[in-house]
């Protein structure tokens, strides 16, 4: 009898948009995207040529050009990387969580009780539609939000994911620099053209992966009262 292959860890690289102003000064919209990935990860590479092509030709200003990220990285740079992701990234692999945030209720308020919360919803349905087996979840982040509330968020975080996950589902959860990893920076490429397609009904960036996209899940979509 031939010894079965371990089941492949799966890796979910978060990213947010929006922010925690609940009041017409804020933004519309709250968005929490995640991407699942498999090793190995071949777009790293890709994505690490085209770093250093950019250095080499001073294409793009920041300084050192240390990292991609979406709202700073210019048209040009843009363009390509959303190639790049639509070429390399996995067909439906990419979910993400709308938050309507008017319609949040004042007790869901608080990050350390909403951004839980909404994680929580988040990593649940993708690890339920992986498409492969799951021997463990990874659960990669930024930096979490709001530093002063951060022990916090992590301890919430740890208690609904045991809940929300099964408990045959082991789960790790690790907070890296977004420079550090192109996964976080891909996971942050996906979330800017979700959130421009809610908050501003641009969809250009967004229809360039939308194959990529699982499921955008407005939360309070059947909802219909507003607080503010």
């Amino acid at each position: 009898m031939t010894e079965q292959s371990p089941q492949p860890t799966l890796y979910i690289f978060l990213d947010e948009g929006g922010n925690f102003d609940f009041s017409s000064g804020g933004s519309k919209y709250f968005t929490l995207s995640c991407v699942s990935l498999y090793r190995p990860f071949k777009l790293h590479t890709d994505l690490d040529t085209y770093k250093y092509n950019l250095i080499e030709h001073r294409i793009k200003p920041r300084i050192a050009m240390e990292y991609f990220h979406c709202a700073d990285d210019n048209r040009y740079v843009r363009d390509k990387v959303f190639s790049m992701l639509a070429a390399s990234v996995p067909d439906q692999a990419v979910d993400s969580v709308i938050v309507e945030k008017s319609k949040t209720g004042p007790a869901l308020r608080p990050p350390e009780k909403f951004y839980p919360k909404m994680l929580g919803y988040l990593i649940r349905h993708a690890v339920g539609r992986a498409p492969h087996g799951v021997g463990e979840v990874m659960v990669i982040t930024d930096n979490l939000p709001v530093s002063k509330k951060r022990k916090a968020i992590k301890k919430a975080v740890k208690t609904v994911l045991s809940d929300m996950l099964p408990s045959s589902t082991p789960y790790r959860i690790m907070h890296h620099s977004s420079r550090a990893h192109y996964g976080l920076q891909i996971a942050d490429y996906f979330n800017w053209a979700i959130l421009r397609k809610w908050e501003h009904g641009d969809v250009v960036s967004h229809a360039k992966v939308a194959s990529q996209i699982r499921s955008e899940f407005d939360i309070f979509s059947t909802g219909t009262r507003h607080y503010y």
